[in-house]
């Protein structure tokens, strides 16, 4: 925890997440100025699905910091302009969705901010939602009060708005090429009714974070000059921060694996098994874990709160013997406590630790699933294990573990093949009570040949 309002910008530098800021000594003036309360400081969320990709950890790291710096975090969840989309990074326009399903959305999102505050050992940032503000302004309203402060000659100049107008493929309609407008309304909003000076982001958002800045001087002023004042005497205060997207050393793309994208939603601490989840603790963990040593200091700097000295004297042990893997275990242990919680983190080392022995009967349903989510399986009649059973020597050639009985029963009697964990012999004969969680028995033979029968 730091103690001077001043270090935040230290903070994010040393640690990788500071790009660029709108004014920087203004800035540090601003969160230092003697004497000041906690500033307050706001990141928006695109809820353009139920669940955020690791890639948003960015911004919501930036505003635990934030938090430990003695300063004010809040969360905008786009309930509003999820309605309409944001055009930046995007070749095409987005389908729009309907407004239950923003909403849903929102809801689902608003998990995981508690979450990693809570297991940073902070309080829930505040969290509003654009909707309750937007959706009460009429089109003569915007038209006449906020885009008379917008240059179009400035808007499209912004590379997301250019490339489309470039593309005759694609081009873009006038309802994205607004959303500018409304992000920067919504800075303004924040500014008037809740003292929010500070818009937090990653690089992308740069030109609409500036937007956001040049809105709320460009009222204050028209303000001043209505009451007869000088514009320039006050100027209102308004700044931006962005931290730089992630990129992998090798140039691959962050965050994502041959299953697809690491999401930050899953089953939290205390939760039940089958709550629904994008990406498991497991899974999350084995993310973290399989961080290359190119990336892994660059990693434990920008999502865990270990300290300077910590990581470096990490780095250190990781540099004399890489083959340990030292640092990754690290990493994955303090992000995926920091998201899942400590308990799910436990349970996540636990599993890979079983699976490496074979010793996977204690493992819950949920991680036992997400363990072998990756591996070959079938689905088989769960009926066939009345009666006389299935036999070891038939299922291993069904499934492909062996390519004739006599190869089935060389691997059988050698002790090759376990069966749940526990070694299985050419008598062996498979029945409903061997099922784990009622559905599965997992046989691997040798140390890493596994296949998972479910029978349904």
């Amino acid at each position: 925890m730091t103690n001077a309002h001043s270090d935040y910008l230290n903070e994010l530098s040393w640690r990788g997440l500071l790009h660029q800021t709108t004014n920087d000594d203004a800035i540090r003036a601003h969160l230092a100025e003697p004497g000041s309360s906690p500033r307050r400081a706001y990141t928006g969320f695109d809820p353009t699905a139920d669940s955020l990709t690791i890639g948003n950890l960015v911004p919501i790291m930036m505003m635990v910091h934030l938090a430990r710096a003695g300063h004010e975090p809040s969360v905008v969840s786009g309930g509003g302009t999820g309605l309409i989309g944001d055009p930046s990074g995007k070749s095409a326009e987005r389908q729009l969705m309907t407004a239950e399903r923003v909403a849903d959305n929102v809801e689902q999102q608003a998990k995981i901010f508690g979450r990693v505050f809570e297991h940073a050992g902070l309080p829930a940032p505040t969290r509003v939602n654009n909707l309750d503000w937007l959706s009460r302004l009429s089109f003569l309203e915007v038209l006449r009060d906020v885009g008379k402060h917008f240059s179009v000659n400035m808007m499209v100049q912004k590379d997301s708005v250019r490339e489309r107008l470039n593309s005759r493929d694609q081009g873009i309609s006038y309802t994205e090429f607004s959303y500018m407008i409304l992000q920067s309304y919504d800075f303004a909003h924040l500014h008037d009714r809740m003292g929010v000076t500070i818009q937090m982001g990653g690089s992308d958002q740069f030109g609409n974070i500036v937007a956001g800045t040049d809105l709320i001087r460009r009222r204050a002023a028209a303000a001043a000059i209505e009451r007869n004042e000088d514009p320039e005497a006050a100027p209102a205060e308004a700044f931006g921060i962005t931290a730089p997207l992630v990129t992998k050393a090798d140039g691959g793309k962050f965050g994502k694996t041959e299953s697809g994208a690491v999401w930050l939603s899953g089953p939290a601490e205390g939760e039940a098994a089958d709550t629904p989840a994008r990406t498991s603790a497991y899974e999350y963990y084995q993310f973290w874990l399989n961080a290359s040593d190119e990336d892994v200091g660059r990693y434990l700097r920008l999502f865990t709160l270990l300290t300077r000295e910590e990581i470096e004297a990490l780095e250190a042990e990781h540099a004399e013997a890489p083959g340990k893997r030292a640092a990754q275990r690290k990493l994955a242990q303090e992000a995926t406590a920091l998201l899942h919680g400590p308990a799910a983190r436990d349970q996540a080392e636990a599993a890979g630790k079983a699976l490496f022995s074979g010793d996977i009967a204690g493992l819950d349903a949920n991680t036992l699933a997400s363990v072998f989510a990756g591996a070959p399986s079938s689905t088989l009649d769960r009926a066939r294990l009345e009666g006389e059973g299935v036999a070891a020597v038939d299922l291993l050639i069904e499934i492909g573990l062996a390519k004739s009985k006599r190869e089935a029963r060389e691997f059988l009697g050698a002790g090759s093949v376990s069966a749940n964990g526990e070694k299985a012999n050419a008598e062996r004969v498979f029945r409903a009570a061997d099922l784990l969680h009622g559905t599965t028995i997992a046989l691997r033979r040798g140390k890493k040949a596994w296949h998972v029968t479910r029978w349904m």
